[in-house]
């Protein structure tokens, strides 16, 4: 647990690193997401909150949509970080860091439904507002806000395991190499279930479509 170490502490909402001085480096933004993992491994716990604070929100936004709960969602995300720093030892030299992040979400997930003795919920759009794509327009945001509740309820309808590839492959816009890393399958197994899924997606959508027109 993250507890154990002083050097850091997880909050609600934030990873707080307490440290000699408050100021940003700006080098750490140049810094890549592999390489401040491989500090995290040798012992430089700091660089664990600059990759909360990268990932965090791209993370919670992949566990609301996953699990259809927004306080399980947050939990969640609070474990993937604990074990991240539990098992930093673990990572990899030629690793995906967001590959192992979103493994570790996954596998995280399915700990915590099963401890809880309950199955993730279909989406409620309402649960998912916040994580719909925005245009720049607030108009724009108004037209389509029906279309984005749609779609992410559509989402919610599928199966968990074509809920997840299309939520890797497409909303978090990871490569078929990292979805496949994931999923722990070959680059073309993760091809034909995200296709799969797709499909399934697109007719779901349009016979929730089809009926609230009717």
């Amino acid at each position: 647990m993250i507890a154990a170490y002083p050097d850091i502490r997880v909050e609600s909402s934030s990873l707080v690193v307490n440290s000699a001085s408050d100021a940003v480096d700006s080098a750490t933004e140049t810094v890549s997401d592999h390489d401040l993992m491989l500090a995290v491994r040798d012992g430089d716990l700091a660089a664990l909150g600059d990759l909360f604070e990268r990932h965090h929100g791209p993370l919670f936004g992949f566990l609301v949509k996953l699990t259809g709960h927004r306080n399980a969602a947050e939990d969640i995300a609070q474990t993937v970080f604990q074990r991240m720093l539990k098992y930093r030892h673990t990572y990899r030299d030629d690793g995906s860091f967001t590959a192992w992040m979103y493994h570790l979400g996954r596998r995280c997930a399915a700990d915590h439904f099963r401890k809880s003795n309950a199955a993730p919920a279909p989406t409620d759009p309402a649960n998912l507002q916040d994580h719909a794509d925005e245009t720049p327009h607030a108009g724009d945001r108004a037209a389509t806000r029906d279309d984005h509740a749609l779609l992410h309820f559509a989402l919610g309808r599928l199966d968990r395991d074509d809920r997840e590839v299309l939520l890797l492959s497409r909303f978090q816009e990871l490569s078929f190499a990292e979805v496949a890393a994931i999923l722990e399958c070959s680059v073309g197994a993760a091809k034909v279930r995200a296709h799969r899924a797709l499909r399934q997606l697109r007719d779901t959508y349009f016979k929730l479509q089809k009926e609230k027109l009717t």
